[in-house]
């Protein structure tokens, strides 16, 4: 970015290499010398986010420690932002940040054994860069994180323990550092207070550095340490040194606590907003503190009080901001005023940046968002031309304004120093969320390993043996070499035991949760009917779609027009920034509606990703072009809930919409009808009842149907005799299973959606033991801020009994039930009565699960959440966390002391992934199985079922390459790829990781699938160099399995199917019988020629009319290879 820019043929000094906008204000100088020389100060006029850019300015100025308090963790989150924004501070490493966030330890209330990991961490930062360094910083907090104390600057510099390269360190007595300092032991370290011994290796992640680190010892000499990420358990770097500070919240009852206060120097300036406000709050919280006191110590040994912080900040020059605490300080009124608010009305914005232009103001347009600065000039474009043939001005839109890819959290206008600051989130009245990026981030990859990793007792799918159950890792002699080979129970007890070079045939049985799969008989023919019927089927299936689409291409269709300006206003005002995914398919959707075709595409996407947003601009681009649009969905409920929101979307537009259900008289269904005809309805919204034969339309030109897998087999037929002469659009918020997705490209168009909105908070997810005082503080925190409850309890047995207890709980609150056995139209009653207000809380069972789409509902409680599967968990928190508001998410268990171990994992995996989307449909097995059912049909559902999911998606690649060789070849997808032939090792060499090398058996397991599915050298160069980061230097047996990679690869090439290495001999069998083309090969020419060279050593017999090679004397696997090799000289 240029420091200067040009404007109006005159630079504009806004921007320079340090911040990236100066504060322009007359008063700045004055107001910088008055802070050079101590004076305390009262500053008022600061709207907007000024205030963060003239703290900014003058931290550059000055250089002083600074620290901002505001009034509440929003206000200072948003100004944290600004200030890493202003200060290009927002990708620095952590020894480079000059500006630091401040929270409490705690995500809500103060609980001493359960502190927020990450807030901790962030603490610790701030008061390990204060005792160690006299760089200047940043420091931005509020009340609750202020008044709570810590271990003190002397205790924390005592106990840092200091580790150099080349000392001498005993590992007892880092061991013994460690425990008394409160770290924890695990397997892996991904979060700040663990630590991981393996042997000579410890991995250990200080809650002062940005990263863990792993410490090598060469006896008690330290021989190496280097920093690792915590996300793929890989060192990033080397280092000399690093130091382990103890745990603020170490030895809290026997040792002095003490405030950030005493972690400053004496010329620290404190910016304090809204004193008063502080003050009153803090002693609002000692309050409830000392009426829920239980610790041994009493609440000011952990605590400030409002009359404390205010002798603290009285020993620091002062700025106050608002209502002041102090009346005798000098004062700076820099009258700026807020952005003013323009209803998403260009015609007003033009006016003002004309209005600014004429008085000499810089105009400055915020948005991060490219395509948002591009839509911006668009429209200011067209209507200024408009506006300079209207007035006789020849403005050019270079001329209005400049715009920056920040955003700020909010604009202003400062006509003193004649600049003024737009953002667009508050122009197109967006929500704009603020973000306390992570230091670390936890390891969402750890979790789900962990939760997905086979364990014993796992059923498990074999490509040749059907369902059996996986007994883990066993240890076997083979002529005398110790092994490791995979035991498998089938039915009747049989066991099987497999190599660890066969694990590509296993694969964990993903099926419905809660059913177990029926065993198979090894013997039994009845896994491979299986096998082929589900083939056959799938074959028929992607038939059927690609005759269908051919049909389509041929028919005619109605071109729509490009974009109107109008178009680019509506794309403009939606509230969240369009997510990559949600950009892409708005683009191939209006690219389909301005071909001369009908349009049939399929959306997929999860709840909430922004499938809506994009009917409503399809539908949009329709009605400008006067064509009639239609809206189907499956439920009376989602009717109601697409005619609030196309209604919303579209009041600023010269748009009619309009519904018909149950709810509606008849009356004003006809009347409604009559209209349609006529075209007096642009957009028509219904169930069912749209494809009766007395709704008929003037000019109809798009249908949208949401959720088509769930209209009766009647319905489909109606929809599909529609879908072949108009444009459709299909929404679905079942994922498409990836194979499925590249499979079907080929035959039907399909756009999917996988990124979240960006701009929503986290769903606060917290588990409890069943507490009544936590559900009542829930609701009526809720029920304070204006908003309402779900409330879910599965058991409909005694779900009256809970709605009995909330109202009992919360007396004012208005209670409804909801469950699946109510009679359909007095259940819809309760659901339209909870969206429009009706109700506070909504008990019900999971039917809320899907399709409920209610803004102000943001916290859920779910009842006895140890019961339920990971997907049913993920959608019912999908239900909250919908708008600008912070959601939470209370998964209520028994007791967490009785939870099997699999319910731990999983409670802990919804807990961390509490972003929505986070990564989870990666690992959302269960619900691409729903989603592979809804797209293929129930018999699919049902052969998912019984072969698990991961099997079932290679019986779809074999069934897509099959058919690519067929006539219908041409119509698939490039994206189906041959199926990799596999080579098949067994062997009597001792091949393995031994388990003094790698302790645990799931890692080992974990690690030998891993392995299995290497192909190429780099990655196996990859997984050499993390088994030797990790677990330091390879065994000798580890090395030779290693060696299995590249043999399998030379031997695919040489079209072998399997290789014995046992008895000091290699014997090869090959794919195919003796008349296989490959015999009249080249490749089968250099095995002769080697035979002919080598004979009697190598051999080539005849077993069960197929060929075997057969090469004497070989003790390792590297011989094999070599050997191989040989043929390539040929």
């Amino acid at each position: 970015m240029s420091p200067e820019l040009t404007c109006r043929n005159k630079p504009l000094k806004l921007f320079n290499e340090t911040t990236v906008m100066q504060f322009k204000h007359p008063d700045f100088e004055p107001f910088i010398e008055s802070l050079q020389q101590k004076q305390n100060l009262s500053l008022t006029g600061l709207a907007g986010s000024s205030q963060a850019l003239l703290c900014a300015n003058s931290f550059m100025q000055v250089g002083n420690k600074q620290l901002i308090i505001l009034p509440d963790k929003e206000s200072a989150a948003f100004f944290y932002h600004d200030l890493e924004t202003l200060l290009k501070d927002e990708e620095q490493a952590l020894q480079d940040k000059k500006v630091h966030f401040f929270p409490s330890s705690f995500t809500r209330t103060f609980d001493p054994h359960n502190p927020d990991v990450t807030n901790l961490k962030l603490r610790s930062e701030i008061a390990d860069k204060l005792i160690s360094s006299q760089e200047p910083v940043l420091i931005v907090s509020y009340p609750d994180a202020m008044i709570e104390k810590m271990a003190s600057p002397t205790y924390l510099k005592e106990n840092r323990f200091e580790i150099k390269k080349g000392e001498v360190v005993p590992p007892e007595i880092f061991l013994e550092f460690l425990y008394a300092f409160e770290y924890k032991q695990e397997d892996f370290v991904f979060e700040p207070g663990q630590f991981a011994w393996r042997g000579a290796i410890f991995d250990i992640f200080s809650y002062s550095e940005e990263y863990p680190f792993r410490i090598e010892f060469e006896e008690e000499i330290i021989h190496n340490i280097r920093m690792f990420d915590p996300g793929t358990q890989l060192s990033v770097k080397e280092v000399d040194q690093i130091h382990i500070m103890p745990a603020l919240t170490s030895g809290m009852n026997q040792n002095r606590q003490v405030s950030l206060f005493e972690f400053l120097d004496p010329e620290t300036i404190i910016w304090v907003n809204e004193f008063p406000t502080i003050r009153s709050f803090i002693e609002h919280q000692w309050r409830n503190f000392e009426k829920q006191w239980n610790y041994d110590q009493g609440v000011p040994h952990f605590f400030l009080s409002g009359e404390q912080m205010e002798e603290e900040l009285q020993r620091f020059q002062l700025l106050q901001i608002g209502s002041p605490l102090f009346i005798f300080f000098q004062n700076y009124d820099f009258k700026i005023k807020p952005q003013h608010h323009f209803n998403k009305n260009f015609d007003y914005l033009l006016e003002e940046w004309i209005d600014n232009l004429e008085r000499g103001y810089e105009t400055l347009f915020l948005s991060p968002n490219s395509n948002q600065h591009e839509r911006i000039k668009k429209i200011m474009q067209d209507l200024l031309a408009e506006y300079n043939e209207a007035h006789h001005t020849t403005y050019e839109v270079e001329q209005l304004f400049y715009s920056q890819p920040i955003t700020l959290h909010e604009g202003f206008r400062d006509e003193e120093g004649k600049l003024c600051v737009y953002t667009d989130h508050q122009f197109f009245e967006k929500y704009h969320r603020f973000v306390v990026r992570d230091r670390y981030k936890k390891s969402e990859s750890f979790s789900l390993k962990e939760l997905f990793d086979l364990q014993q007792g796992d059923y498990v799918v074999h490509v040749n043996y059907g369902i059996g159950i996986y007994e883990g890792l066993t240890k076997m002699e083979v002529n005398g070499k110790l092994q490791e080979a995979i035991q498998l129970t089938y039915k009747d007890g049989a066991q099987l035991y497999m190599s660890i070079h066969g694990l590509h045939k296993l694969s964990k049985y993903n099926g419905k949760e809660g059913t177990a799969p029926t065993l198979h008989k090894l013997g039994s023919s009845a896994w491979q009917r299986t096998k082929d019927k589900s083939k056959r089927r799938v074959k028929e299936m992607v038939i059927d779609l690609a005759r269908l689409y051919a049909e389509r291409k041929a028919k005619p269709g109605f071109a729509f027009s490009p974009d109107s300006y109008l178009q680019t206003e509506l794309e403009a005002s939606f509230m969240y920034e369009d997510t990559p995914d949600q950009y892409k398919t708005t683009q191939a959707v209006k690219a389909d509606m301005e071909q001369d075709r009908p349009m049939d595409r399929l959306v997929c996407g999860d709840v909430g990703f922004g499938k809506t947003e994009i009917a409503i601009r399809a539908a949009f681009k329709a009605v400008c072009d006067n064509k009639q649009v239609a809206i189907l969905a499956p439920t009376t409920v989602l009717t109601f809930q697409h005619y609030n929101r196309f209604k919303e979307r579209l009041k600023e537009f010269p748009v009619t919409v309009d519904y018909i259900n149950r709810f509606k008289s008849s009356k004003e269904i006809k009347n409604t009808l009559e209209k349609l005809k006529i075209g007096g309805v642009d957009i028509l919204i219904g169930t069912h009842r749209l494809l009766s034969k007395d709704v008929i339309f003037k000019d109809l030109g798009l249908l949208v149907i949401d959720e088509e897998q769930k209209f009766g087999v009647a319905a489909k037929e109606k929809i599909r005799e529609k879908k072949t002469t108009i444009d459709t659009l299909t929404m679905s918020a079942t994922p498409i299973p990836r194979t499925l997705q590249f499979s079907l490209m080929g035959v039907r168009d399909i756009s999917v959606i996988n990124t979240p909105p960006p701009n929503r908070y986290p769903i606060q997810t917290e588990v409890h033991n069943f507490d009544k005082d936590v559900i009542r503080n829930a609701i009526t925190f809720e029920m304070a801020r204006g908003g309402q409850v779900f409330f879910v309890n599965n058991k409909i047995v005694n779900i009256m009994e809970v709605a009995a207890m909330v109202q009992e709980l919360v007396p004012g609150a208005r209670v409804g039930v909801g469950h699946g056995q109510m009679e359909g139209a007095q259940l819809e009653k309760v659901m339209l009565d909870f969206m429009n207000g009706h109700y506070d809380v909504l008990v019900a069972t999971t039917i809320i699960e899907s399709g409920l789409d209610i803004s102000n509902a943001n916290t859920m409680i779910i009842n006895d959440a140890q019961n339920y599967a990971l997907n049913v968990l993920h959608q019912l928190r999908g239900r909250v966390g919908r708008n600008n508001k912070q959601a939470f998410c209370y998964l209520m268990v028994p007791s967490t002391e009785i939870l099997t171990d699999i319910a731990r994992k999983r409670l802990r995996a919804i807990k961390e992934f509490s972003d929505i989307g986070s990564g989870f449909q990666i690992a959302m097995r269960d619900l691409d199985i729903r989603g592979a059912g809804d797209i293929l049909g129930a018999e699919q559902s049902g052969f998912i079922n019984e072969m698990g999911y991961e099997m079932y998606q290679k019986i779809i690649q074999e069934a897509m390459v099959e058919l690519r060789d067929s006539e219908w070849g041409d119509q698939l997808a490039d994206q189906v790829d041959l199926i990799p032939k596999e080579c098949l090792i067994e062997t009597d060499l001792g091949l393995q990781l031994p388990s003094d090398y790698v302790k645990s058996v799931n890692e080992r397991m974990s690690l030998y699938k891993e392995l299995d599915a290497i192909h190429t050298e780099e990655k196996l160069n990859q997984f050499r160099k993390k088994l030797i980061d990790i677990f330091g230097p390879l065994p000798s047996e580890t090395e030779q399995l290693l060696l299995i990679v590249p043999l399998r690869k030379i031997a695919v090439e040489y079209n072998l199917e399997k290789i014995l290495l046992k008895k000091k001999m290699f014997t090869g069998s090959f794919f195919g019988n003796s008349d296989d083309p490959f015999f009249q090969s080249d490749q089968f020419n250099k095995i002769l020629t080697l035979l002919q060279k080598y004979h009697p050593k190598v051999e080539l017999k005849l077993h069960n009319n197929k060929p075997q090679l057969i090469i004497k004397n070989i003790t390792h696997v590297q011989q094999a290879i070599d050997w191989l090799l040989k043929m390539e000289n040929y």
